[in-house]
């Protein structure tokens, strides 16, 4: 059997900041009185997007993450990569609250897109029997 302690944990990780995200929605539903939508809070609004961007976002990076441990070309750097992009997500989450976390948005997004890119290079290489 194999094990792929590194996805293990980034998907544990990923689990608890969903959760997370969605308790934040939810105190804003509860503070609002807004059941179903957004009833035209743009609070609530901005923390289901940042809870949908997660969602958008997240299984690219498992799956990319998973595989190329899988592969075997994981090493040290895949368990700080998936780290960093953990809190990346963090940041965003906070950031899109808007005002004065806002920079925690663009951070976020940063470490989003490049995540995403270069584990999607280190995927290519693997497959191409380059790594």
């Amino acid at each position: 059997m194999t094990i792929l302690p590194v996805t293990l944990a980034a998907c544990a990780a990923a689990a608890v900041l969903n959760i997370w995200l969605s308790i934040r929605i939810g105190a804003i539903r509860q503070a609002a009185g807004i059941s179903v939508g957004d009833g035209g809070s743009e609070p609530l609004e901005r923390r289901m997007r940042a809870q949908a961007n997660f969602v958008e976002n997240t299984p690219f990076v498992l799956l990319l993450v998973g595989f190329i441990e899988l592969a075997g070309a994981g090493s040290w750097w895949l368990q700080w990569v998936a780290g960093v992009y953990i809190v990346g997500r963090i940041a965003h989450g906070f950031g899109m609250d808007g005002g004065s976390k806002q920079a925690g948005r663009m951070l976020g997004t940063l470490v989003t897109m490049l995540t995403l890119l270069g584990l999607a290079v280190v995927a290519a290489l693997v497959a191409a029997g380059v790594l």
